[in-house]
């Protein structure tokens, strides 16, 4: 069987050659000559020199390529959207990787990142922004420094600067590090704190692709969303969906954490079972526990309820969906028996209590309560009414929020309550 049958075929053993984590099979692949010794930058210059910017967006919509922060939009699409008559257009990568349960964008960026900064110089190259930045989370100062050390690697090299490749295109590159702020993921939210002003969501519209940093047409693109475009464009887009499902295609790189034996980033195709990610690749639950609940998309999941059904789910954006949940990033905590939920509520909302930023009532005044609550139920000192209290509470801030992370803060509340009534009849 092939390399990439392999990866395909969801075998015990599935990813012999990665496509995304190539650090894998690839040493030292973080180091410019062995990244162009193993065709680094061949895409980048395929895109330049035959490649009008437009047919470069055509062919990452053929490949239906999906973002992979969380919202899995298609990514061709999203590009199409900055209109081609307000200049200049810019692009940002988000490397905000915030979310608990998250760990997929950092492996990249240190360990294959030239493959990312390759990627996102062709989605420069495709809406045509002379300038680049990576936005990092705060604590991220390590990585942002491998990355600056990169960038400076690619312009004594001549990749990056002015009339790249002997066109008339120019691209510099620029890393800017966050202050820790989960809400920074959010896109507009991002783009304020990159200008140097407080991290708070915009009211929208104005959408960033026609009103985004500057006030100006901008692309955001997650990390691994920017990492799959060379293989996509020197491969071919009916080589990349020869991965995944037909609506769901490509790879996906799974962050598994939670009760298993062996926690880590999985490469996959999507499309592949829990079932083959926790037990055939994450060695099953410690002691043969079985498996109470999953969240497949880290702390702002829904819950999922363990089952046969559950297990043998494809996880892909559509699948997932039928079980109450959504992919998002593939953040997948696995939670045995011995997991209260009253314990797990505990610490999200203590979380999205800490994270929120303040900017609407029902994000800063709900999580602040439902915090309460659960603090309370969790150690003992709950009153027969906090059940129906806390569900109350979720209830009202549904719907009301200025940005995604106040709904976020709900999901595991209110499936909580509904899957598992009897952890909370106490």
């Amino acid at each position: 069987m092939s390399d990439m049958a392999m990866l395909n075929s969801g075998a015990e053993n599935p990813v012999d050659e990665m496509v995304l984590l190539r650090h894998r099979n690839i040493p030292d692949i973080d180091q410019l000559s062995v990244y162009l010794s193993n065709g680094g930058f061949a895409a980048f210059e395929k895109a330049v020199r035959e490649w009008a910017p437009a047919k470069v967006t055509e062919e990452v919509k053929a490949s239906g390529l999906r973002g992979r922060g969380g919202a899995g939009f298609p990514t061709g699409m999203k590009w199409s959207f900055l209109p081609d008559k307000i200049w200049p257009h810019y692009v940002v990568a988000n490397a905000d990787e915030s979310e608990p349960g998250t760990f997929k964008d950092r492996e990249i960026m240190e360990k294959n990142p030239y493959q990312f900064l390759e990627g996102l110089m062709i989605a420069a190259y495709a809406v045509q922004a002379g300038t680049a930045y990576i936005y990092l989370r705060g604590e991220f100062w390590p990585v942002a420094q491998k990355l600056d050390a990169c960038i400076a690697e690619l312009e004594r090299a001549g990749l990056l600067g002015s009339n790249l490749l002997g066109s008339s295109y120019s691209l510099r590159l620029y890393t800017h590090l966050g202050a820790g702020a989960y809400v920074c993921g959010e896109e507009s939210a991002l783009l304020e704190s990159l200008e140097g002003k407080m991290g708070q969501p915009r009211l929208r519209p104005p959408f960033p692709a026609v009103a985004g940093l500057y006030n100006k047409p901008t692309l955001i693109n997650n990390v691994e969303t920017l990492t799959n475009l060379p293989p996509i464009i020197k491969n071919g887009a009916a080589w990349y969906r020869g991965f995944g499902t037909e609506k769901s295609p490509g790879v996906k790189i799974f962050s598994l954490s939670g009760r298993v034996k062996r926690p880590g980033n999985y490469e996959l195709p999507l499309g592949a079972t829990f079932r083959h990610l926790i037990y055939d690749l994450g060695g099953g639950i410690p002691g043969g526990r079985p498996i109470k609940a999953i969240m497949p998309a880290g702390a702002s999941s829904s819950l999922i309820k363990a089952s046969d059904v559950a297990l043998d789910t494809a996880m892909d954006y559509e699948a997932v969906a039928t079980l109450g949940s959504t992919l998002g990033s593939a953040s997948v905590i696995v939670l045995d028996d011995t997991v209260n939920m009253k314990w797990l509520l505990q610490k999200t909302l203590a979380f999205f209590r800490h994270e929120s930023c303040g900017k609407c009532t029902p994000c800063r005044e709900g999580t602040y309560w439902m915090s309460l609550i659960a603090d309370r139920m969790a150690s003992g000192k709950g009153r027969s009414d906090d059940a129906a209290l806390l569900g109350s509470v979720a209830g009202q801030i549904k719907g009301k929020c200025l940005c995604p992370l106040g709904e976020f803060s709900l999901t595991a509340v209110q499936t909580a309550l509904s899957l598992f009534p009897e952890d909370f009849a106490a």
